[in-house]
């Protein structure tokens, strides 16, 4: 491995940062405002890419400025497991930008202008935490994500936004401030003042028994955007925000950050090995394993789909916090490559659930009947998503699924093959009835292309079949990955390999 100092992990972060003036600046003029959102977006996964060649050759990128406390500043740094979360989140923010672009024009929305203003704050965090060098910039970071995408999860102002905002603040703040800032500050005491992310974990040797406990759990449940339970919900509250938040926040950019923060604690901060002699992890292990089961019960119970989803997300995120725990070599490549497996089909979901409810006004799953003929690339394109978070061949979620069986395995954990076995048999019974019924029911006695809301109150909305194309273009595009992906998983198993490989 070779470490080369370069500003291009900055400027990545930087472009959606700087797009932002443009952005208000054009606020009068969409065409314009939205063409600047993709241009930054276009630019921002230029810059990622710049970096691909240099880390899969074994090249760290890194950048070092502004000391905030005696020997520790703001540091920046690309390796394997940055760069592969940096790469779905800005490849995903151009989807996401075309889907709103769809979506918040046929729903009229007011306020768009901050909408995507804080849409590109929210990524500038986003690749900040994937590029963070230490555990102190990983903290800013993750802390003005939480601040840049309240106003987004409020966006609507009605009753149920502000409520749904307060509790992801509450949650999202109150975990990190109450668990993550006293434990980052013992860290940094016990540490001696280094706080850089290392293989085999800056704090190895220099904490100890419960100590260590106390510190390993505050810092995975601290980081609640990972959904652990018991502080989950915020995820299923936050889904009163508009359709294009809740398919790249709460599908990509905010959950994937809490538990790319917890793979980060344990390969970073403390390490595998070191996890491992102190035999501490288990702890976790079972934590993630009640948090899927109990997850997807729940979601077995959910009409309304996006809460459906939220609760399908909470589990598939404990996948990921599972297999890390778990510290072996095949389980911690699953749980890194299960980042843009569950990213991509998750993501198309979330597209198909806001095309549905554009189209329809539909948005509970016993409303679906019949839907299918008259939106037939949209519940397609849900199927082939919810097969691939399934895990089922040939598409890109079995791959991570593989290797996290493959981990229970080597570390001789049978109960969690059980629990990943449970959890597929749960997956499909709450996602493949929703295209399903879609495509194999008649529409109700009366439908007559016009919209019921749940208590059976008439709505004038008349369903002429797809939502509007873009809309549409970006489902087609991120299902059809879940397939090409199947075929080509070579680029993120490299990446999440590189993990497995001791750096300086």
């Amino acid at each position: 491995m070779t470490v080369e100092t370069s500003l291009l992990p900055v400027l990545a972060c930087l472009a959606s940062l700087l797009a932002i003036p443009a952005i208000i600046a054009f606020g009068r003029r969409p065409n314009l405002r939205e063409g600047v959102t993709f241009a930054a977006g276009a630019i921002k996964l230029g810059l990622v890419l710049m970096m691909l060649p240099g880390v899969l050759n074994g090249t760290i990128y890194e950048f070092r400025f502004l000391e905030l406390v005696a020997g520790v500043g703001l540091e920046f740094r690309v390796d394997g497991l940055g760069l592969l979360f940096g790469i779905v989140a800005a490849f995903l923010w151009i989807c996401t930008s075309l889907y709103a672009v769809g979506y918040m024009r046929a729903h009229h929305e007011p306020n768009q202008t901050r909408f995507y203003a804080f849409f590109a704050l929210s990524l500038c965090a986003t690749l900040g935490v994937a590029f963070s060098g230490n555990l102190l910039t990983l903290y800013i970071f993750y802390e003005m994500l939480s601040l840049s995408t309240f106003p987004l999860v409020t966006h609507n102002g009605d009753k149920a936004a502000r409520t749904g905002g307060r509790t992801y603040l509450t949650y999202l703040l109150g975990t990190s401030v109450a668990f993550v800032l006293p434990a980052l500050v013992y860290c940094y005491v016990k540490a001696g003042g280094d706080l850089r992310f290392a293989a085999e974990g800056f704090l190895r040797g220099k904490v100890e028994g419960g100590e260590a406990l106390i510190l390993l759990l505050a810092l995975v449940f601290g980081f609640a955007k990972s959904g652990m339970m018991p502080f989950h919900s915020w995820l299923p509250n936050a889904m009163v925000a508009p359709t294009p938040v809740s398919a790249l926040l709460h599908a990509v950019a905010v959950v994937k950050v809490g538990v790319f923060c917890v793979i980060r604690v344990v390969t970073g901060v403390f390490g595998t090995a070191f996890l491992a002699e102190l035999n501490w992890a288990l702890i976790i292990s079972w934590a993630a394993a009640a948090t899927i089961l109990i997850s997807s019960l729940i979601a077995l119970t959910q009409d309304n789909l996006k809460r459906r989803l939220a609760f399908s997300t909470i589990g598939q995120l404990a996948y990921i916090i599972l297999g890390v725990s778990l510290l072996t070599d095949g389980a911690v490549v699953g749980s890194i490559m299960h980042i843009a497996t569950h990213a991509v089909g998750k993501i198309t979901l979330f597209f198909c659930a806001g095309a549905i409810y554009v189209a329809s006004h539909k948005k509970y799953v016993s409303q679906l009947d019949g839907l299918g003929r008259r939106m037939p690339w949209t519940f397609a394109a849900f199927l082939l998503a919810s097969l691939s978070i399934i895990g089922l061949p040939p598409f890109f979620g079995s791959w991570s699924k593989w290797f996290l069986f493959v981990g229970t395995m080597e570390a001789d954990q049978w109960a969690f093959a059980v629990v990943l076995i449970a959890s597929t048999l749960l997956n499909i019974a709450y996602l493949l009835p929703i295209p399903l019924r879609a495509f194999t029911k008649p529409l109700p006695p009366g439908d007559h292309g016009q919209d019921h809301d749940h208590h059976g109150a008439h709505d004038s909305h008349e369903i002429h079949g797809e939502a509007p194309l873009a809309c549409v273009i970006p489902l087609c595009v991120t299902a059809g990955l879940c397939f090409v992906l199947f075929l080509m998983p070579g680029l993120f198993h490299r990446l999440a390999e590189l993990m497995l490989v001791v750096t300086p």
